[in-house]
This record gives structure tokens, C-alpha cells and sequence, in this order.
């Protein structure tokens, strides 16, 4: 649970960060027992069901406690959200232990046979994933979602790719199975694992996809609903090719027409400097806005003229999938797993091609839509669905 815990009171969960939520919640309405881990600065926490429940509730907007222990000041200085998190879950605990110390605790209180279950690429470390392996004598089970940062190092901080590839080096030598979110992905995942030199026995279990009931009070003032708008979605960071819409949307300026405008959601990652001075700057027709709510974000997308899904690489692209859920029309980029995912229901197109986005979008534009209500679509996974996949694959 460390990954989730830190982004606790940071505003709505994205990504890998939603699918952690998505298993908390499953697992808690499972009827076999479910445990959870957290590091610390006390060390590694057991939690029970209850605090488990606590989680999900503060992930879900429940009150986050606020007091705060002397480990926390000590330890999380400067986070104090995190600091008083933990103090209530070491108050709770069932029991504590440093790293080396941990498997000794785990095989006293957990039941035989018992599942360690990592879906957040958070410390999967050789020493951590080999204490809990052979320590705690846990079947390790671990989610690799994609390998974009050995894959396509150019769309990942510098600092982070060694980082990276220690992890994946760890679940080579230590996973029992990897889960993999869809085919495409599961090729490029093995033969990163290959190159470690195992590749551990694997399960493709797509990502259940669950829709936010659009909510229009929830939209900020400020966002114009008004028809006539596309809207890009996700993370602003090289990865999802932002450069590329906001010289599309340069283009319609120039030309003197009117032309649709763009909607990005999405908070800062990182970037070139020059992306954030862009938009600092401002182009016309375009805004940003970060922090909504899903509710929020599925009433945006709902009246929108389609998503924009410049991307030039993806894991899995649950934007994509969830807009196509919303029967919201998606532009987004050729790439296979994208194809996989979204079959006939998106337009695809090169993320380099400028022209051809210009013109798809242009085309979408002065077609119009009319609202468009949500459509049962065969083809998507929920939650209980992938869960079943995945512990009837254990």
C-alpha cells in the first residue's frame, strides 16, 4: 500500500494509482483474508481489513486524520498528510519490523500459502521482493504495467531508467508470475525480462474500466462547455505529446479561422521547460485546468467533440478506453496497444504527422456531434472480471 498512502490528499488518482484503488477495493469483497503491507520510516507495517478500510475510504475523500507522531515529524518531514496517515496505521498495525526483520514477522502472523501482491511498481527491489520471497516464503505476484522507461528512455527522467531496470532486474529473478494488462504489453514487457535473464511465468488480465457518473456541478466556472471543443487527457509530460496539439492548435490561429478549441486535463509532470512556457504563455483557443474530479472529468468529456490521444507510447491508455466507454469519439495514436484495446472504436493516426491531426480534427470539428449518452459496449473489462482472471490465475 506505499504507493497509495503517499498520494493520499493529492487530488484525484491517476493511472497506476487508480488500479491500486481499483485492487483495494476488490480484494476487501473478497471472502479470503487480505492483508497489507506498507514501508515506513518505522519499517514495514501489516495491516489488517479494518485499516485496509480506512485506505479506501481516505482514498476515496473520507477525512484524512491529521496527527501526527514523533517517527512522522521525524520521518515525513515536510509530508504531513503522509505523517499522520502512518501514525494512524502504526497505531493500528498488526505488527512492525525493519526490512531485515520482516520475513521472521510475516511467517508468524500470515496464513500458509499466503499471496504478496504488488500492482504498483513500488519497492520492487532485489533485497525487498527476496525477503518477502524466501523470508516470509510468499508467493510473489507482480504487475508490470509497461517498460516505457527501457523501451523509449527519451520519455523518461534520466534518474529514473537505471531505477527502472533494477526493478524489472528484481522481478526476473524473484516474481512466481507477472501480470500483464494486455498482449501488446506483454510482449514488450518479456523481452525486457529476457534480458535479465528469466522471463517468470505470465497472465494477461485487461484492466477493468469503471465510469465516473459525469457531474456537472462539479466543473469548474472557468471550463467552457459550450460545443465545439476537444479535450486531451492525462499527465502533461513528453510522453503524451502535448507539443503536438499545441502546434496544431498554432496552426488554426494562424490561418485566421475559427476553429474548435482544447481542453487539457491533466496536472505538470515533467518536461522540456519550453512546453510549460507554451502554455504558460498561453495559445489561443486552448486552456488547462488540473485536479478535477473523475465526475468532473467525465462531464467534460461527455459534451466534448472527442478525445485527442497523441501519445507516443502507452502501457495500456485507460483515457482512451474510458472515453470510448462514454461513447465519446477518440483520435488517438497508432500504436498496438492502443489497436488492441480499442478495436474500431477510435480514429488512428501517426503522433508525429501534424497534417493528418490537423485535419481529422478540423473534420471532426465541422461535422459536429450531438450529445452523446453512454453506450453498453461489449469488449470492456470490469474490475470483478479482471480480479477473477487474475485469482483464479494464482
Amino acid at each position: 500500500m506505499t504507493r497509495l498512502l503517499s498520494r493520499l490528499g493529492k487530488g484525484a488518482l491517476t493511472g497506476i494509482d487508480r488500479v491500486e484503488l481499483a485492487y483495494l477495493e476488490g480484494l476487501l469483497g473478497q471472502e479470503k483474508p487480505v492483508f497489507g503491507l506498507a514501508r515506513s520510516p518505522a519499517g514495514v507495517l501489516l495491516l489488517s481489513e479494518t485499516s485496509l478500510g480506512e485506505v479506501l475510504g481516505w482514498a476515496k475523500g473520507a477525512t484524512l486524520p491529521t496527527r501526527v507522531d514523533l517517527i512522522g515529524r521525524i520521518g515525513r518531514k515536510g509530508q504531513p498528510i503522509l505523517a499522520a496517515v502512518e501514525a494512524r496505521l502504526r497505531r493500528a498495525a498488526i505488527a512492525r519490523a525493519p526490512i531485515f526483520l520482516a520475513g521472521r514477522m510475516l511467517r508468524r502472523h500470515l496464513p500458509i500459502g499466503a499471496v504478496y501482491l504488488n500492482v504498483g511498481h513500488a519497492n520492487l527491489s532485489d533485497r525487498i521482493l527476496q525477503v518477502l520471497r524466501n523470508g516470509a516464503e510468499l508467493k510473489v505476484v507482480v504487475m508490470l504495467h509497461d517498460t516505457i522507461p527501457l523501451d523509449f528512455p527519451q520519455y523518461a527522467r534520466a534518474d529514473q531508467v537505471k531505477v527502472f531496470q533494477r526493478r524489472v532486474a528484481a522481478i526476473s529473478a524473484h516474481a512466481d508470475l507477472v501480470l500483464h494488462t494486455a498482449n501488446a504489453t506483454r510482449a514488450a514487457n518479456e523481452q525486457q525480462l529476457a534480458r535479465c535473464g528469466r522471463v517468470p511465468p505470465g497472465l494477461v488480465a485487461p484492466l477493468g474500466v469503471t465510469l465516473a457518473e459525469p457531474d456537472f456541478a462539479q466543473v469548474p466556472k472557468e471550463i467552457d462547455l459550450s460545443p465545439g471543443y476537444f479535450v486531451a487527457l492525462g499527465t502533461i509530460e513528453p510522453r503524451k505529446n502535448h507539443a503536438l496539439l499545441l502546434d496544431v492548435w498554432e496552426r488554426f490561429a494562424s490561418a485566421g479561422k475559427s476553429g474548435p478549441r482544447l481542453v487539457i486535463l491533466g496536472n505538470r509532470g515533467w518536461a522540456d521547460p519550453s512546453l510549460f512556457t507554451r502554455l504558460d504563455k498561453g495559445v489561443p483557443g486552448v486552456t488547462v485546468h488540473s485536479g478535477l474530479s473523475d465526475a468532473a472529468v467525465a462531464a467534460v468529456l461527455s459534451r466534448s467533440s472527442g478525445l485527442l490521444f497523441p501519445t507516443f507510447a502507452e502501457g495500456f491508455g485507460l483515457p482512451a478506453l474510458e472515453a470510448a466507454r462514454l461513447g465519446v469519439p477518440v483520435i488517438c495514436s497508432d500504436l498496438p496497444i492502443l489497436r488492441e484495446i480499442l478495436g474500431i472504436d477510435a480514429i488512428y493516426l501517426t503522433p508525429s504527422d501534424i497534417y493528418s491531426w490537423e485535419r481529422t480534427i478540423l473534420d471532426r470539428f465541422l461535422l459536429g456531434r450531438n450529445e452523446v449518452e453512454t453506450v453498453e459496449k461489449s469488449g470492456f473489462f470490469t474490475w470483478s472480471e479482471h480480479l477473477r482472471i487474475v485469482l483464479t490465475g494464482f
